[in-house]
């Protein structure tokens, strides 16, 4: 259960910081924060005016041909020192909790824990639509980095695709409860869960595009290759093998992972995904939302296309719409239980910085029968 706080501050930005200045930097986070008019026509501008200007084509192809790389590069600066493991995820997605309640699921389950936030002490600052720390999810934006890892190679060092699946000859096969983390990183999703989730018919999959993000994975000491599978995969390639078959998967986990893919490809992503899910099996996803932080802090030159950018260490990130969300989902015949977005204003006391968060968060299911 999330950790009481007071109720939300509904005051205009603008007059809760210039009447009590004082309890703004008492506190690092608030959630549910409403966005005036001239707030969000600010916003819009600031996006119109770091859009206008786009990247040339042929350094755009260069972004998406090398992707990889510099996700690769990425993980071999920071290694697993840059995110902190996401214990926050059994507040937001109790489906990955050791005792599930499917009654948990839904939009009332938009609960955010300051307990989460307050560890992201400081919150650094964000640069090139990266931050420097991460509150949950949230802050773990750059996670989005952890996560998008999608688009390349294959890294054969265990032939799953070379398994009889149609015989159960599969990684997890004999898991009653199977979960899969796309764009794992160096693990900070995976591990919270098998440290938490003492389930014994539980088992974990996890990839990612990056073959050094796999090799973190792979070589952490916490990692149990009786209850966890971790291979490097490209979800932009359709040819290439998962490990385990149709219909087989409980859960897909997604965490700012979809945001660093090529818009275009996003739909096919999700079609592809969906397959893996059991009939009442779900996706997970937390993402970034249009006008957070990041996007507004983008400069001239750095638009590859509407709402999407390319940082300064070469990866790219997306900002979504609920409705634009939606519509993936459902297209790929999955039905919503939440689609919600949290606005939040973080603030670094240290540096008496204010910063406006976006994400969106969202909970979609296979139905149990045919859609007719």
């Amino acid at each position: 259960m999330a950790a009481p706080r007071e109720a939300p501050d509904r005051r205009p930005f603008g007059r809760r910081f210039l009447t009590d200045p004082a309890r703004l930097f008492q506190h690092n986070a608030w959630d549910n924060v409403e966005w005036s008019e001239e707030q969000e026509a600010s916003a819009r501008s600031k996006v119109q005016e770091n859009s206008s200007q786009l990247l040339p084509q042929d350094k755009q192809e260069d972004y998406e041909v090398n992707a990889k790389r510099y996700w690769d590069d990425f993980y071999k600066i920071h290694e697993n020192g840059f995110f902190k493991d996401r214990h926050w995820l059994f507040t937001e997605f109790p489906e990955l909790a050791p005792n599930r309640n499917p009654s948990q699921n839904g939009d009332s389950a938009h609960k955010f824990s300051n307990k989460e936030e307050s560890n992201d002490e400081g919150l650094g600052s964000c640069e090139n639509g990266h931050c420097s720390r991460e509150t949950r999810a949230e802050n773990q934006l750059n996670v989005i980095k952890s996560t998008p890892k999608i688009c390349t190679e294959e890294l054969p060092a265990q032939k799953y695709s070379e398994l009889n699946q149609s015989d159960g000859d599969y990684p997890g096969s004999s898991a009653s409860y199977r979960i899969l983390e796309v764009g794992c990183g160096a693990g900070n999703t995976v591990f919270p869960i098998l440290q938490t989730n003492n389930d014994p018919g539980l088992f974990v999959y996890c990839c990612d595009f990056s073959t050094t993000a796999v090799d973190l994975v792979q070589n952490n000491a916490e990692y149990d290759s009786s209850r966890c599978f971790a291979f490097v995969h490209d979800l932009c390639n359709d040819q290439s093998p998962f490990p385990m078959p149709d219909e087989s998967l409980d859960v897909v986990i997604l965490i700012f992972v979809l945001s660093a893919i090529l818009p275009e490809k996003m739909q096919c992503i999700i079609n592809r995904l969906s397959r893996l899910l059991k009939p009442g099996g779900m996706i997970l996803l937390r993402d970034y939302g249009r006008y957070d932080l990041a996007q507004l802090r983008f400069k001239k030159g750095q638009c590859l296309s509407d709402n999407f950018y390319v940082r300064g260490d070469g990866t790219r990130v997306y900002f979504f719409t609920q409705d634009e969300l939606n519509d993936l989902f459902t297209t790929a015949g999955l039905e919503k239980i939440q689609n919600l977005v949290d606005r939040r204003l973080q603030v670094n006391r240290g540096k008496q910085m204010t910063m406006y968060r976006v994400w969106i968060q969202c909970k979609y299911r296979k139905p149990t029968a045919p859609q007719l």
